[in-house]
């Protein structure tokens, strides 16, 4: 029998491209999942277009936040609320390759690993491809972590083998702070060489502008995971000319 999946969902003002989402989460070839969607007080279409997936198939479980709190909290509300032996996170604006949990779950069961990424590619606001391949190393451990974030919807971890984990309440970047919890208790992240799933690049979105995010990178090094000054500056330093680099290419 396979495995329950949780797949955490947080959607703000999503309208435009969560239908999308939650069709490449029904087309799966890996059926045993639930699709925890917490909508943080969209004021446009974004519950409805929910509602109506959920009245149809009772896999997808919608739950509303009272007030609007960030991705971070709606987010850790899915984690919350998951039941399943592993926990996976599809943002509200990217897409899943039909065989996504069918090949990452295997290869965890197979090779016995409790957190995982892939491959993936990136398209644009229509979802045309944007010939971009996003490739992560085989084998990261924390201090490779520090340097290199998986995409956010590529990752699964195993809570039946590490526990639930939840972001912390930080208004970008809190998939990367996430990610450095779980490691610290898993050691190492392993990335399956396929593309299994799409990041939509929207233009405005928070994941946009790179540099502007490095700030939040120096909050992370240093209020969260308590690096040295001159650690996390090289760090930030690493992260600027990273950004530089594939604004380039």
């Amino acid at each position: 029998m396979e495995d329950l999946v949780s797949i955490i969902m947080p959607a703000y003002n999503a309208e435009k491209y969560i239908g999308e989402s939650i069709e490449s989460v029904l087309n799966q070839t890996y059926q045993n999942w639930e699709l925890m969607i917490v909508n943080d007080c969209s004021i446009d279409n974004t519950a409805n277009i929910i509602k109506n997936y959920a009245d149809k198939d009772s896999r997808i479980k919608y739950f509303h936040q009272k007030t609007n709190s960030g991705a971070a909290l709606a987010r850790n509300k899915g984690i919350e609320l998951a039941n399943g032996k592993y926990i996976a996170f599809l943002d509200s604006d990217d897409l899943w390759k039909s065989d996504k949990l069918q090949i990452q779950i295997s290869y965890m069961s197979l090779n016995n690993c409790d957190f995982t990424c892939t491959y993936y590619d990136k398209i644009n606001e229509t979802g045309e491809s944007l010939n971009k391949i996003i490739k992560y190393e085989k084998l990261a451990n924390y201090y490779e972590l520090l340097k290199n974030c998986p995409g956010n919807s590529t990752v699964i971890y195993d809570a039946s083998k590490l526990g639930k984990i939840y972001a912390k309440n930080i208004k970008r970047r809190n998939d990367y702070i996430l990610w450095l919890d779980v490691i610290k208790k898993s050691n190492n992240l392993q990335c399956i060489d396929q593309v299994l799933g799409s990041h939509r690049v929207v233009a405005g979105s928070i994941s946009s502008n790179k540099i502007k995010l490095i700030k939040y990178h120096w909050e992370i090094y240093r209020n969260f995971e308590r690096l040295n000054i001159f650690y996390s500056l090289y760090l930030v330093i690493y992260w600027i000319l990273k950004g530089i680099v594939n604004k380039v290419c």
